[in-house]
């Protein structure tokens, strides 16, 4: 295993400030008891205690705060849910509306919390940048993209297009043909933000055990390997880590994302490459590359990792020299000036995909569970979502968080959907895998004949529908 600082770029960062807190050594008995301190955790303890401060909240960590995705991602806070289109689909105008505001104000929300807990996280409200470059076949499937949102009633606030010389005058990127940009983004530093929401949440007096590793739960009782919290309410807020929990893993499979930073780069060499404001931004790829400009003026991307036999964790995160190279590559492509820059961090992390691609929150009143996740790789925002909804559900408060429709109410587990049994899901995301590597490979290459991309990007988008 290795030290907690070296886990990320972001955890480096933090140096001396990660030592654990104690471990559970005793029986106790509590409201409510969260197994993982990530975000949907601490969201959901710091939302309780705000409505309810005389429950009793126990968090047991298997590590220390912020281990998992939540101290190892990229740093956007999107105002977005993975698959919202899909599941706003078919809803009165005014109800969608509703709910993309909710969607949109998740950034402010927690720029709220920000200001009245006094966490300093790098937080910079500068909106993302998703462009097209390195091939025109991303220009027209971004333009598709413009268009579906004009459908759906968004205007210039909310999605914007940008020329290449619009765009230019924000980030310069080779080969740029236009971008959306929208301002429901902002970018932080990851780890500061769920380190200091622990600390929040400890002040506002609930007990957070580190080193605590949950090894049997049922309704009402949590065991690790030196004590045990019986309680009310059990919240497994562990999302990529769900395989560790059975039966969560048939809901929710670990998919990893893998990340580099580069060294600190010049004033001169970010004043050519832009970035200003703390944008995000990426490449309309399958590959799902991501990036930001860190607040000590480091490159900071990442692009899709890979998903392992059997739902198996990923625990060595030394990235391999492919692994390496690949990001460097995707990087390069974009700033040709950076293409020998020197890495010093690689990194990556576990996070929760669940089946058809579609984030959940609900409770078991019977059992007494509740449960937020499958966010994909949106879960820094989205797990503030997911904690403010717990909180409600748990308290059984009507509002309008409760009512959206990624919310199942009140329905077992069980009921959630299940993904194809082993062989057939490590075969079929690997399958899908592959071809969005065949597909950028293709694209990538100006010499390709027309109909072997057109072959390329069809045989993508199909097996892409399988996602879903």
């Amino acid at each position: 295993m290795q030290p907690w600082h070296t886990l990320s770029l972001w955890m480096d960062q933090l140096g001396k400030s990660l030592s654990p807190r104690p471990a559970l050594t005793e029986d106790l008995h509590a409201d409510v008891a969260i197994i993982g301190a990530g975000y949907t955790g601490l969201w959901t303890a710091y939302y309780l205690k705000r409505q309810a401060p005389q429950l009793r909240i126990v968090i047991l960590e298997g590590e220390t705060a912020g281990f998992g995705a939540s101290g190892r991602n990229g740093g956007w806070l999107m105002g977005n849910l993975l698959g919202q289109d899909r599941l706003l689909d078919g809803l009165p105008n005014a109800a969608r509306y509703s709910a993309h505001a909710l969607l949109h104000g998740i950034p402010d929300e927690v720029a709220g919390v920000l200001e009245r807990e006094q966490i300093a996280c790098d937080y910079r409200k500068g909106g993302v940048l998703y462009c097209a470059a390195r091939y025109p076949e991303q220009l027209s499937s971004l333009q598709r993209q413009l268009a579906d949102l004009r459908a759906q009633g968004f205007d210039e606030h909310d999605y914007r297009w940008l020329t290449p010389f619009d765009l230019g005058k924000q980030l310069q990127l080779a080969n740029a043909y236009g971008a959306i940009y929208t301002p429901h983004c902002a970018t932080i530093q990851p780890a500061k933000l769920v380190r200091s929401l622990a600390q929040s949440v400890v002040a506002m007096g609930v007990e957070l055990y580190e080193q605590s590793r949950v090894v049997e739960w049922q309704t009402g009782l949590l065991r690790t390997a030196t004590g045990s919290v019986r309680a009310d309410w059990i919240v497994p807020a562990v999302e990529g880590y769900a395989a560790s929990l059975p039966p969560l893993g048939k809901h929710q499979l670990p998919v990893q994302s893998l990340m580099v930073a580069t060294e600190p780069l010049p004033k001169d060499v970010w004043a050519d490459i832009g970035l200003a404001r703390g944008q995000a931004f990426s490449e309309n790829s399958r590959q799902v590359t991501y990036g930001q400009r860190s607040a000590d003026n480091r490159l900071v991307f990442g692009a899709r990792g890979g998903y392992r036999f059997g739902g198996q964790l990923r625990h060595d995160f030394n990235l391999s020299e492919n692994e390496r190279d690949l990001r460097r590559y995707l990087f390069g492509e974009l700033f040709p000036q950076l293409k020998q820059v020197r890495i010093t961090h690689a990194w990556g992390g576990n996070l929760g995909m669940a089946r058809r691609f579609r984030p959940h929150m609900l409770v078991d009143r019977r059992n007494g569970i509740a449960l937020s996740g499958g966010y994909g790789g949106e879960g820094v925002g989205a797990s503030n979502l997911g904690g403010r909804t717990l909180a409600d559900l748990i308290l059984e408060k009507q509002s309008e968080l409760t009512t959206q429709p990624w919310v199942l109410g009140d329905q077992a587990l069980s009921q959630l959907p299940r993904w194809e049994p082993e062989p057939l899901r490590w075969l079929g995301y690997n399958a899908i895998i592959q071809s969005f590597t065949h597909e950028d490979r293709v694209l990538a290459n100006p010499n390709s004949a027309p109909w072997r991309r057109k072959m390329a990007c069809t045989v993508a988008a199909n097996l892409e529908k399988l996602m879903r």
